[in-house]
């Protein structure tokens, strides 16, 4: 088992450009599955359960960026502020708000990514764009100062039809390139385009991704 995790974890890595980071997604995997990878040069990993999560960071090497992958509930944002690296999945102003209200409490400045909602499935969260740009634009934002907002992250449809995949993730580049020359034009620390996973990734740096997050590719299918 710990071959295969590092050999699909270098196959993975060979297939990136250079400047593509990737967030192992060991959620539902073992402490020792992330050791391995740990051991094979691997330091960002994405979890989406806070208890999980927990157990995982007490456990494991303090230098690992633990990036919080899935929709996180507002009152589960107290136990991780004081130690996760990202929450790639804002899908609301209120739970940017409790970031900020929770990372101020910790004397820390919170890395954030806005999910968008592209996808054409109602159980996806995120902004849809529209909402996200009125939101941007209205600035409330700017008076968080311990949320950083990094970028946009998204999840494509389920879907084998590689043209809707394309097009949503065009989508996202397209919307991320208006931000970066109108509300962020001055910020050259919003920089991130977080879309792709196991099935799609490649495609997804394609258009334009710059951060991949691959779980089943590198860790099997999930082990509980």
């Amino acid at each position: 088992m710990d071959n295969c995790i590092t050999s699909n974890l270098n196959e993975v890595r060979a297939t990136l450009p250079q400047g593509v980071a990737l967030v192992a997604v060991s959620k539902f995997h073992p402490a020792s599955s992330i050791e391995t990878a740990y051991a094979a040069g691997q330091r960002l990993f994405g979890e989406s359960h806070e208890q999980e999560l927990a157990k995982k960071y007490e456990a494991l090497p303090k230098d690992i960026k633990w990036h919080f992958i899935g929709h996180l509930q507002t009152n589960k944002v107290r136990y991780i502020a004081p130690y996760i690296s990202m929450i790639e999945a804002v899908d609301s102003p209120k739970l940017l708000h409790e970031i900020n209200k929770q990372a101020l409490r910790n004397n820390r400045v919170i890395d954030v990514l806005l999910e968008l909602h592209i996808a054409e499935e109602e159980t996806k969260y995120g902004f849809p764009i529209d909402d996200c740009r009125q939101y941007l634009v209205g600035g409330e934002w700017r008076e968080m100062s311990n949320v950083r907002i990094r970028g946009l992250m998204m999840m494509a449809s389920n879907t084998d039809d590689a043209r809707q995949i394309r097009r949503e993730f065009s989508s996202a580049l397209r919307f991320f390139e208006e931000l970066k020359s109108t509300v962020f034009a001055n910020v050259p620390t919003f920089d991130t385009r977080s879309w792709g996973m196991s099935h799609d990734y490649l495609l997804a740096v394609e258009c334009g991704s710059n951060m991949v997050r691959v779980g089943t590719k590198i860790f099997g299918d999930r082990q509980y």
